[in-house]
């Protein structure tokens, strides 16, 4: 098993912060996925029909964020959080970009709901999973930059394990060694909400979308939630 945790200081420093860990074991990513091609295309039509639009920055779940990436020293309009980034791009583009099932599903429910997400390959992840500020010595390969290695800024937040470092900036970008891909059969996704008593409803109903989109090919699913008052959960 996998624990994941968030480190005192972080719950400290945002003692609102409710994450949903959603689970998949022997999940089927070569396999058409009838139901993520429906919501995606879905969403697509209704952003062409201007009857929904992706967050923006005026949207108080992306300032949230914005916020909170300024408190640990990063610019969030040069490095932005996930969602904020994708939302921009599908409003840009007027489609969300095809990875593969498993991503593609969680895409599309991070921009409906304007939420953080991303995924671990759980095979890949070794130890613990620890949401804290970073020291600035450990290292990070990004996601489709394997020769390339960073250190996080101190005070950066992260997400690591024994190895290195999962993602940079809390949820600007994921690690290469941990990304989801077609072959990919165990593996951990997280929503993120930073206004738990304002937007936990959102996260909750947006946990069990994406379990719902997952489970048709998978041979189990789980959902899970940490927060400060929960800081710890096996997976």
């Amino acid at each position: 098993m996998t624990t994941f945790r968030i480190s005192p200081a972080v719950a400290d420093a945002f003692p609102d912060t409710l994450i949903a860990v959603v689970t998949a074991t022997g999940l089927r990513g070569h396999e058409p996925w009838p139901a993520t091609t429906t919501a995606l295309e879905h969403l697509e039509r209704q952003l062409a029909d201007n009857t929904w639009a992706p967050a923006d920055e005026a949207d108080p779940r992306i300032e949230a964020w914005h916020t909170a990436y300024r408190s640990f020293g990063t610019n969030p309009r040069r490095i932005r959080p996930s969602v904020d980034a994708l939302g921009r791009r599908m409003a840009k583009k007027g489609t969300l970009p095809r990875i593969n099932p498993a991503v593609d599903s969680y895409n599309t429910v991070s921009v409906r709901h304007g939420l953080p997400a991303g995924a671990f390959d759980l095979d890949h992840v070794t130890g613990d999973v620890e949401i804290r500020h970073a020291d600035g010595t450990e290292t990070f390969t990004p996601l489709g930059e394997p020769d390339t290695v960073e250190n996080p800024k101190p005070g950066e937040i992260i997400y690591t394990d024994t190895t290195g470092v999962l993602t940079r900036h809390w949820n600007h970008r994921d690690a290469h060694r941990t990304r989801v891909t077609e072959n990919s059969t165990h593996v951990a996704f997280v929503l993120e909400s930073l206004h738990h008593t304002r937007d936990g409803h959102l996260l909750k109903t947006a946990a069990v979308e994406l379990q719902d989109l997952l489970t048709p090919h998978a041979a189990g699913s789980a959902v899970y939630y940490l927060s400060p008052e929960h800081p710890q959960v096996s997976v």
